[in-house]
């Protein structure tokens, strides 16, 4: 019965842990992507950031959500002011005025390139890291849904007025049940 115990254990622990995003750095996801092309989303967050945490916890480890990232996107979790060094698009950003300190830092160079202007902000990369869009502001799973299958089915491609997203809007069917 010892025995069992650990093995029940880890077992439980491999299901629940299901609704957990693979999050990765920007450097990881790059690497990853030169190997098998996919659509990267890069969570630009901050440690300080209430509804970033909130986010995390009820919006991207969603069972539903969770999964769409991990099986269609490189999932990448970005500090938008911490000190990472990155390198996107032939160009290295850091952040020169970060101080290790609680509290708010400088934006990164690399939060001002992606045009971060509010946290936490979303940011979506074609397979070619072109962008595609970006979503800001504290959102739930259910708001967001739409957003991830129309990305990672290509269906955005397919919607170039306000008309047409009002009408994949309604058509869009949510799996989340509330």
């Amino acid at each position: 019965m010892k025995k069992l115990i650990p093995i029940l254990f880890f077992l439980t622990a491999g299901f629940w842990g299901t609704a957990q995003v693979r999050w990765m750095t920007m450097s990881q996801a790059l690497a990853a992507q030169k190997k098998e092309p996919r659509k990267i989303l890069i969570d630009f967050y901050a440690d300080w950031c209430a509804p970033c945490k909130d986010m995390e916890k009820n919006t991207f480890n969603h069972p539903e959500i969770s999964k769409i990232i991990n099986e269609k996107f490189y999932a990448v979790k970005f500090e938008s002011d911490g000190n990472e060094i990155v390198t996107f698009a032939g160009h290295t950003f850091t952040n020169p005025d970060y101080k290790a300190k609680k509290g708010k830092n400088p934006l990164h160079q690399f939060s001002r390139y992606m045009n971060i202007n509010i946290i936490p902000t979303m940011v979506f990369l074609d397979e070619k890291t072109d962008p595609i869009t970006s979503l800001s502001g504290a959102l739930k799973a259910k708001e967001v849904e739409p957003y991830f299958s129309m990305i990672a089915t290509d269906e955005y491609k397919n919607i170039k007025s306000r008309k047409e997203w009002e009408s994949y809007q309604k058509k869009f069917r949510s799996r989340i049940k509330e």
